[in-house]
């Protein structure tokens, strides 16, 4: 048995937040071009990231047999994309939504009910994806409302790490995520809030766009950290640490992504709601 070394916590955890630094400065500018450029750059970096977050998904829940659960969702995930370049968002929900509830029933009567996750994973990853299509296709301003809604996410991560870290104190949800504390939620909300409106300021909308931009960030946090707790007890749910090991200090696609899966599906459905824009953006 190895004695454990005095300390090593710390420059181990140093390392960590290095790793996970270098790793989001080498993949935002990547992530931020691609909205840039639009079709088909954009399209096609989705749909990579949707088929890698089906294999990690279906090598969560299946384990060394996750191939064939794994190509279907990433089948799936890649036709609702190919759906929303066309701006077919309610085609997309209504369809992903008739085959959700046929596999469950199906399943019921299945001997294995792990095949219910199939449908979890295109819920999980098809939908978002597709909203992140139909985000950059269709909404007015698209270029302007994707990036603003990846800072926002980026801006609560960031920001619930570091006041977390810092101040601490009861834990959120200590059965799902040790953790993650309520100061973080509150921190991840005010810094979300102040990235927001910032972004929505640099694009030049009225005062008015600029406070909705405040509530809205808050809201989108809330949503990525419900995100986040959703993947952190789907990876309990299956024992395993991380969704994968693809990106260095951070896990796999999933575990960067999954306040983004969450966000972008319900900013797709406020935006569908109003129009296609908010009514002070213009």
């Amino acid at each position: 048995m190895t004695a454990a070394v005095p300390g090593s916590g710390a420059p181990r955890k140093r390392s960590e937040l290095a790793l996970r630094v270098v790793s989001s400065l080498v993949l935002a500018p990547v992530a931020v071009a691609a909205v840039y450029m639009g079709t088909p750059w954009f399209d096609l970096l989705i749909a990579v990231l949707a088929v890698l977050m089906a294999m990690e998904w279906a090598r969560m829940a299946w384990g060394a047999a996750y191939v064939q659960p794994g190509f279907t969702i990433a089948v799936v995930s890649l036709f609702a994309v190919g759906l929303a370049n066309q701006g077919h968002g309610v085609a997309i929900v209504a369809g992903i939504g008739v085959a959700l509830l046929a596999a469950i029933a199906v399943d019921r009567a299945g001997p294995d009910r792990r095949r219910t996750w199939i449908m979890g994973g295109v819920a999980c990853i098809a939908v978002p994806c597709a909203a992140m299509i139909w985000l950059r296709g269709s909404a007015a301003g698209g270029f302007g409302v994707v990036l603003w809604l990846m800072l926002t996410v980026w801006g609560t991560d960031i920001a619930a790490y570091a006041v977390g870290r810092t101040i601490g104190g009861p834990k959120l949800a200590p059965a799902i995520s040790p953790g993650k504390t309520w100061s973080g939620l509150a921190g991840g909300m005010a810094g979300a809030g102040a990235i927001s409106a910032a972004v929505i300021a640099w694009f030049g909308f009225g005062a008015d766009a600029v406070l909705l931009g405040v509530l809205l960030g808050a809201v989108t946090a809330l949503v990525a950290q419900a995100g986040d707790l959703f993947e952190s007890g789907v990876k309990r749910r299956f024992g395993a640490k991380d969704s994968g090991t693809l990106i260095p200090g951070h896990g796999g696609v999933l575990d960067r992504l999954d306040g983004l899966l969450a966000a972008a599906p319900v900013t797709a459905a406020v935006l569908w709601f109003w129009g296609g824009e908010f009514p002070t953006w213009r």
